[in-house]
């Protein structure tokens, strides 16, 4: 495992970082990055070498600030009972689900490329980073779209990567938006901390622990 300075000095850097999140929850490990520094080869980096689902996680207070709410909050409002009681499950591990929506910033096209998504996913972290508001939000983008926002709902209540990630950015004194992606095997699962870890040391990524950003906090 590698330092937390050292990950927060490659996170400002605009570069990635692996965060594995624990054994005792997903036991999963997602390739990190700030939203500000996006770039199309770091999108077309975690889409080949990470594959899972390329999202945004941002703090609860800038969630709040730009009038989100959380996806199962919204589909227990509607009429559709089928939809609303499916809202509210749990994942297995136990977890409520940090999604909100997803976006496209307006400038794009389809949304989906890495040129594209790289757009949306930069422009709301210098959204992020200059504290705007829900008006600018709604000028600038649309829903639904293909990155999904994902907001924390604090490590008192869940220490998934959307806590963790946010809460490193802002022990470095970074703007709480961040890219995450888990690392999948081409077995059909997701990579294990070993083999993570040696594709961070390959590659010379940091790669930390949870409970390192947990015990920071302390």
């Amino acid at each position: 495992m590698d330092s937390l300075e050292k990950a927060v000095s490659a996170l400002r850097r605009g570069e990635f970082i692996i965060i594995h999140d624990g054994k005792g929850r997903e036991n999963e490990a997602d390739m990190v990055f700030l939203a500000e520094k996006a770039t199309p080869e770091k999108i077309r980096t975690m889409r080949k070498d990470a594959g899972g689902l390329i999202c945004i996680a941002t703090d609860r207070e800038t969630g709040e600030r730009l009038g989100l709410e959380f996806a199962n909050e919204t589909l227990a409002k509607t009429s559709n009972k089928v939809i609303a009681a499916m809202g509210q499950m749990r994942m297995k591990y136990g977890d409520m689900p940090a999604f909100t929506i997803s976006i496209n910033h307006l400038s794009t096209f389809t949304g989906i490329t890495d040129i594209d998504r790289a757009k949306t996913i930069r422009e709301f972290g210098l959204l992020t980073k200059r504290k705007g508001g829900s008006g600018e939000f709604k000028r600038d983008f649309r829903a639904i779209g293909h990155v999904f926002l994902l907001v924390g709902r604090g490590l008192d209540v869940r220490r998934g990567h959307t806590e963790l990630s946010a809460e490193l950015a802002k022990l470095g004194k970074m703007t709480p938006a961040l890219v995450l992606c888990e690392m999948l095997s081409d077995t059909g699962r997701a990579l294990t901390e070993k083999e993570a870890e040696a594709y961070a040391r390959k590659r010379r990524i940091p790669f930390i622990e949870g409970k390192q950003i947990i015990g920071a906090l302390q």
